[in-house]
């Protein structure tokens, strides 16, 4: 927890507590949909994770980028992209965020910053990067933050786009979000070497740990390295541990975890943590209901919004898509 004096005001909070509402909200009902069929291909949910999106894009501004990875629903919503737009994506819908043809793992909308999610591990990161670098050509102001997963530091790619930020000075701020496993593995079972703060470090990238299930102190430490790589102070890394509930699919059943593992984790559960502070502070009980209710019944309509839209034209599908022969719809 940090000093007294750098804690967020209990309105900033609630603010804080609606968006990992939101988030949590979103998750559920689309596991919910993929099960009932009206979702097709994957969902990777990132119910737990909630506090690490939220406390990281409070800090950004629309000009600012975000690039995700494939659990990537909550990065988009906290980073400002419309929970019904979302969903209408997920559904493969007209008035999604790609007109129905991203799906979950490519959730992108670059009028709110947001890059895209991103299914190949972690070229999310290797974007993040060359966004990055074109901001600092460009002299602006803004910043870019790269969300990845931890089994994302035995890959390559990963090193080459550390070294390449660190080298060129590039205004990026890289977040871990350390939940354990890698798809169905331990990560520390299939990582030689040092962990994943100790690998960053060793490009002279600053490191900040944090505990990932408290929104306050990831938002107090995500803005204090934001702050700096506005400043012009370089690409930083926050490592946050958490841990997913759910598979590492929707129709992942888990049973690759200890029940009591899960059942221990899901007792330091983020949303409950955000509000045990708040009722600390004086919030009243009902007041911190409500923002869950109303969550609840946004997303309600999102689904409701997704069920009745089209799908889209069929032309559509030749649109958007680079190609040099320039294909034409008949």
């Amino acid at each position: 927890m940090p000093p007294t004096q750098d804690l967020p005001s209990p309105e900033r909070v609630m603010e804080l507590l609606h968006t990992m509402c939101l988030i949590r909200e979103f998750e559920e009902a689309a596991g919910l949909a993929l099960a009932a069929g009206h979702v097709r291909g994957s969902v990777h949910q990132y119910t737990g994770q909630e506090a690490i999106a939220t406390g990281v894009c409070a800090h950004l501004q629309r000009s600012d980028y975000v690039a995700s990875h494939h659990r990537g629903h909550g990065h988009a919503i906290a980073k400002g992209v419309s929970p019904s737009r979302m969903m209408c994506e997920l559904f493969g819908r007209a008035g999604g965020t790609s007109n129905g043809k991203g799906g979950s793992m490519h959730i992108a909308d670059f009028a709110q910053g947001m890059l895209g999610a991103n299914g190949v591990v972690p070229d999310g990161v290797t974007m993040a990067v060359g966004a990055a670098h074109a901001i600092k050509m460009q002299a602006r102001p803004d910043v870019v933050v790269a969300f990845f997963g931890d089994g994302a530091m035995n890959r390559g790619p990963l090193f080459e786009a550390f070294n390449w930020a660190k080298l060129f000075n590039l205004p990026v701020l890289f977040v871990c979000e350390d939940n354990g496993y890698s798809v169905t593995l331990r990560t520390r079972d299939v990582t030689g070497g040092p962990p994943a703060v100790g690998r960053v470090a060793a490009f002279g990238i600053p490191v900040v740990q944090v505990n990932g299930n408290d929104v306050v102190s990831v938002h107090h430490a995500a803005g204090d390295l934001i702050g700096k790589v506005r400043a012009g102070g370089g690409p930083q890394f926050l490592h946050a541990s958490t841990y997913r509930w759910y598979g590492h699919l929707a129709h992942d059943k888990g049973l690759y975890r200890d029940s009591l593992e899960v059942a221990q984790a899901r007792q330091d559960d983020c949303l409950l943590n955000a509000a045990h502070w708040l009722t600390q502070r004086a919030i009243d009980t009902e007041r911190i209901a409500s923002i869950r209710q109303a969550s609840r019944e946004q997303i309600a309509q999102a689904v409701e919004m997704a069920l009745q839209a089209p799908y889209p034209e069929v032309a559509t599908a030749f649109t958007e898509v680079q190609d040099t022969g320039g294909p034409e719809w008949p």
